[in-house]
Order: structure tokens, then sequence, then C-alpha cells
């Protein structure tokens, strides 16, 4: 990409998107446009083709979709299905028709069959069975997004990446402490129970593992995946740890020391999330930020944003 391309990041208000309009504007891209739903409405297929012709992108990173944790999932499946498959086909389709020289989207781990063919999850086992029963319909949207690439890739030639990420993190997330992601939820718990003089439930028995990357790292890994990557591939820090220990992080972040109590009748979800990332470490990618430093980042933003404690 040249520095004065039109660039589209669809999201642009969400945890990725906003991190990617940051990081492409601080390198130096001069035509960077975020797209949110004031912009366009992008469940509505004609109304993002004609915004699409009108911007007339030269390249469009794609991170909008309705996005839950694992209860937000397991609470609205059609809902996430529904907007997830009619977001994806109006961006996918426009970019096509406005001529895009190619399109990364943020795909989900969440796409990888359960259980597991293998471990560490390889971009070429997508489809080699169904999703967690947590998260299916989610999956299945997403899924559906990398089918159609494939489809306009075959048919029209089009030039595509798709990213599977790990649990990204970081500002303006959707801190919901019901059906957020772990690291958002937990993060307005947390507050929420310092200020109250409280203590903290935690969801699950902490034994699930995960790979966390704070999202400033995951728009580095995203812009060489659209320089150097073509097809799905992978994005991590390259570090699986447990619920329990990232939540020991947080307790320190958040002087919440002895205030933690284990909800075991709520779900783990996955047991174990860990992803082989020999495609973006090939593109160069090293992420920057420990996830101690990542919760000390996120957990100060949301303070700034939600008032000392």
């Amino acid at each position: 990409m040249k520095k004065e391309d039109r660039i589209v990041v669809t999201g642009a208000r969400g945890l990725f998107g906003s991190a990617m309009v940051e990081y492409l504007r601080g390198l130096g891209y001069q035509n960077v446009i975020g797209v949110g739903r004031e912009e366009c409405d992008l469940t509505d297929l004609p109304a993002t083709r004609r915004y699409f012709a009108k911007i007339a992108p030269q390249y469009v990173f794609h991170a909008a979709g309705r996005v839950y944790g694992i209860m937000g999932n397991m609470n609205n499946k059609a809902l996430s299905f529904y907007d997830n498959v009619l977001i994806n086909t109006s961006v996918v389709d426009a970019s096509h028709k406005a001529g895009v020289r190619k399109i990364a989207v943020m795909g989900t781990g969440a796409v990888y069959p359960y259980p597991p063919p293998a471990l560490p999850f390889t971009e070429e086992m997508i489809f080699l069975g169904e999703p967690h029963k947590s998260e299916d319909s989610y999956s299945h949207a997403k899924r559906a997004m990398l089918g159609m690439l494939r489809a306009y890739g075959e048919s029209y030639g089009m030039d595509w990446t798709y990213i599977v990420s790990c649990n990204l993190f970081g500002p303006r997330d959707r801190f919901d402490a019901e059906q957020g992601h772990v690291i958002p939820s937990l993060i307005k718990r947390f507050h929420d129970a310092k200020r109250n003089g409280a203590r903290v439930a935690v969801w699950g028995d902490g034994t699930a593992q995960r790979d966390f990357l704070y999202v400033e790292d995951a728009a580095k890994a995203a812009l060489l995946a659209m320089e150097n990557v073509q097809g799905p591939v992978n994005i991590g820090s390259g570090n699986v740890y447990t619920i329990r220990e990232m939540v020991e992080a947080l307790t320190d972040v958040s002087e919440m020391q002895g205030r933690v109590d284990w909800d075991s009748t709520k779900p783990n979800g996955r047991e174990y999330l860990g992803y082989d990332l020999s495609k973006i470490t090939a593109a160069g990618f090293k992420s920057e930020n420990t996830l101690k430093e990542g919760l000390e980042k996120t957990w100060n933003w949301y303070v700034t944003q939600e008032g000392a404690v």
C-alpha cells in the first residue's frame, strides 16, 4: 500500500477498527476512512454498494460485526448469525464492485473445529469439523465469509486475506459485564467491585487456556497480513495463558488481591485456543506488549473513561 491510497476500515469505532485507523494514520497513511454505523448501515447491501462506489477505496480492512463474548454468543445465536452474514456479504460484495485491490477481513479463532483435530490450530483446519456449540452461530457466519472470499477470488480474481485472530483486547472494547469478551467484561466487573467495595465473581474454574493479544499489536499484524499474506492467517501473541493466570495479572493491575471468587457453575468455553503463527511470523510479526502491559493500558484507559477508583 502507498501512503496516499484510499483505505477503508469498517467497524472504525470498535476495538480493532479504531486501533487499525490510529495505527495506519500514525504510520503516515493520508487517506484512511473510518466507517461506522453513522457513515453506512453495512447490513444494507444496496447502501453499502453505493457508499463503496462513492469512496472508491483501493484497500479495505473489514472489522465490523456483531460481537459478543461466550454468554452473549449463547444468548443471541440467531441475531449474531443474521447480522454478521449480512454485514460480511455486503462488505465483500461492495469491495469487489468498487474495484478494491485487496481486502483484509477479521475472522476469529472460534471458526476452528471442536474437538480440535490437532493442536495448535493451523489455517488448514478451519473446515475440518463443527465449531464449539457455545459460539457456533457466530463461527458459521465467519466461516461463510471465508467461503465467500474464496468464491470471489476464483470467480472475479479478488485478492484477499482472512485474519484468524486470537482473543483481542484493549481500549474501546465492549465492556459488558454479562455479554462481552472475557477481558473487557472482567475489567468492568473489577472496576465496579472496587468502586463498591465488593468482591468479583469470575466465570468458570480458570483452567481454559487462551492466547491474548493487545489490539495495537493486532493492528500491526493486520497490516503485515494485508501486505504479505494471501488466504487465511492466524494472528496471536504466541503465548497461551490459563484464564486463572490472566485473572491474577488483572488482579495485580487493579489492586484487587483477595477479592476474587470463581463460579464453576458458569461455562469455561473451549479448553484450549492456541495457534500456529508460522505465516504471520514469516511476514515479520512479533507482539510488542506482554499480557500484563496490555492489561495495564486497557485498565488505565477504562478508568479514565469511567472514573478513578
